[in-house]
């Protein structure tokens, strides 16, 4: 994802309006199959069938194995990725494209709490998470790990097309591999805040290289240091490389990473996801972009302390859109703050680092950390110009990305890259406040203006972590955090009293991704779940990320009790309601 020079970035922008075009596809999931035959094709692997559209194209990944997985046009991949691709470094945004790999131990690094496990595709795919736009099956009775990317426009096309999935008599069964029976059981882990404190060459490309390229290049490349792409409902290239062991391997081998996310964009540019031109939604929208970024890299093992760059494309700037994408990098800011990462934005020197630069000390918006400008100009140093003053992050703050789409060999592996500088420090991290905060009670009280203590202190950290500031968390209720209470309350149709009871608690501590969750489940997504059933049921439900027998009575007796279908199964319906604090 690579900001053009001002020439290049409106041609690319010309090129994205076609591209836009991909979201005429976007018809209802039944549509697909209600299709006459001549408009589909079937595609099968590994004993794994599904239906997709007639136009998109379908790459053998035996036959072409040096393919990029690109999801920036319509397209389904077969097979197990190579080691080396024909990535070119400036692939924008996401159309939908799916890849069939067989489940590996290399592949299933990949799966996250996210990942829906299924013995047939068909069943799962309507109701399977979403996160950053990319839905992950793993279709065990036929041994393949199905990875389907989509944006808004698509999304309905992209589960029409997994839930024609089905089984041939070629299906044989391999299973995920959990967590706990991972071969590769060490930490996983960054070595350390990244990029950490660095002076030198780096380089990004579109998919993360893989271990054999990445040996290869420290040992005879001039670069220390990689961008990798680790979120973002816009990313355009697939990542089969990019695993938390992927990450631990890289950092203890002394590269540096610079973790970039990649979602909406300027509002006066023709891509298909943009940034609202209201500025109360476009910072709700950098709230949910960092949101997901902190997920990515957590699940990465990328800790925080390590900046998180937000990848916003060059645009032609005007008053407003530079007001929506300020606002953005607000929320965006904020929000990484709160969970103790540093912020960073990528864009072109001459649209959103300038206009970043034009409002330096305007306190109507949150400063980024960090800056990753390009500009094209061949020169290895942090020099700004005249699109920003010299004093302007001027702390080890600064990558320049300084020369693009140029294709490098190293230890008989090519990458298409851009080329960067860095001068990158540690710098103050962010305040943790909210970093050991307790969130987790026997019971949620109702608290209010003069009311303090340990609750006081979780309802702070969680309105803030949702776009509302209340201020320092001091578990002290004062009326910047009132303030912030009736906004959020007004936000979810709550009765915006700035008083947090049972609703403004659940609707709280419901927040985060929406993974379908059911008995056998662990993790965040579980933990969130049982904190919001205590608050909404008015009963302590066991906090312990397993979702047991308990947990399980505890969902059917909220279902029922809201008039939802009582089946015990945690998916968009119920967590719906609970984010909404009924």
């Amino acid at each position: 994802m690579s900001s053009r020079t001002p020439w290049r970035a409106r041609a690319g922008t010309a090129l994205l309006a076609v591209l836009a075009g991909i979201g005429a596809f976007a018809v209802p999931g039944h549509a697909l199959a209600d299709s006459p035959p001549e408009s589909r094709q079937t595609v099968t692997y590994h004993g794994y069938r599904i239906e997709v559209p007639a136009e998109w194209q379908v790459v053998d990944l035996a036959e072409n194995p040096r393919a990029c997985l690109r999801f920036d046009r319509p397209a389904v991949y077969l097979g197990e990725p190579a080691d080396q691709n024909d990535c070119p470094a400036g692939v924008v945004g996401r159309a939908a494209g799916i890849v069939v790999e067989p489940i590996t131990a290399r592949s299933a690094g990949q799966a996250t709490a996210a990942t829906a496990r299924t013995q047939r595709g068909k069943a799962t795919a309507p109701t399977a998470a979403s996160s950053n736009d990319t839905i992950q099956i793993a279709v065990e009775d036929a041994g393949v790990l199905v990875t389907a990317a989509h944006t808004p426009q698509t999304e309905s096309l992209v589960r029409g097309v997994l839930a024609s999935a089905d089984l041939t008599e070629g299906a044989e069964r391999t299973e995920l591999p959990r967590a706990a029976q991972r071969s590769d059981a060490t930490p996983l882990a960054a070595a350390g805040p990244q990029p950490g404190s660095y002076l030198g060459k780096g380089f990004d490309a579109c998919t993360a290289p893989s271990q054999a390229a990445m040996n290869a290049w420290q040992a005879s490349s001039p670069y220390s240091a990689v961008g990798v792409y680790i979120s973002g409902s816009f990313r355009g290239c697939a990542q089969p490389n990019l695993t938390a062991s992927w990450v631990t391997s890289q950092t203890n081998n002394g590269w540096r990473l610079f973790p970039i996310d990649v979602g909406r964009q300027a509002p006066c540019t023709s891509y298909s996801l943009t940034i609202s031109t209201d500025p109360a939604t476009a910072k709700s929208q950098g709230v949910s972009a960092a949101a997901g970024a902190v997920t990515a890299a957590s699940n990465l093992g990328i800790p925080a302390g390590s900046a998180l760059y937000s990848d916003i494309e060059a645009y032609s700037s005007t008053a407003s859109c530079k007001a929506a994408v300020l606002s953005y990098l607000s929320g965006w800011t904020e929000r990484l703050h709160s969970s103790g990462y540093l912020s960073g934005l990528y864009s072109s020197a001459a649209s959103g680092i300038k206009d970043a630069a034009s409002e330096y000390n305007n306190s109507a918006y949150t400063r980024v950390d960090h800056l990753f400008y390009a500009w094209w100009n061949g020169a290895a140093d942090t020099n700004t110009g005249s699109y920003v003053p010299s004093t302007y992050w001027s702390n080890h703050q600064r990558i320049h990305q300084y020369a693009g789409e140029v294709t490098e060999s190293y230890g008989g592996y090519s990458i298409t890259i851009d080329r960067d500088y860095l001068d990158v420090g540690n710098g103050t991290p962010p305040p943790s406040t909210c970093t050991g905060a307790n969130f987790s009670f026997t019971a949620y009280t109702t608290v209010q203006s003069g009311s303090s203590g340990d609750q006081v202190k979780a309802a702070q950290c969680l309105l803030k972590a949702a776009g509302f500031d209340p201020g320092t968390p001091d578990g002290i209720f004062g009326s910047a955090t009132a303030t912030a209470a009736r906004n959020f309350q007004a936000g979810k149709g709550l009765t915006a009293d700035g008083v947090v009871g049972a609703k403004t608690w659940t609707a709280l501590l419901s927040r985060g991704s929406t993974t379908t969750i059911q008995n056998g489940s662990t993790g965040e997504a579980v933990t969130r779940l049982q904190r919001a059933l205590t608050a909404a049921l008015g009963r302590t439900v066991a906090i312990d990320g397993a979702f047991g027998s308990g947990t399980g009575q505890a969902v059917r007796d909220y279902q029922s009790s809201r008039g939802l279908g009582a089946d015990g199964i945690v998916g968009p319906a119920t967590w719906s309601a609970l984010q909404s604090g009924k």
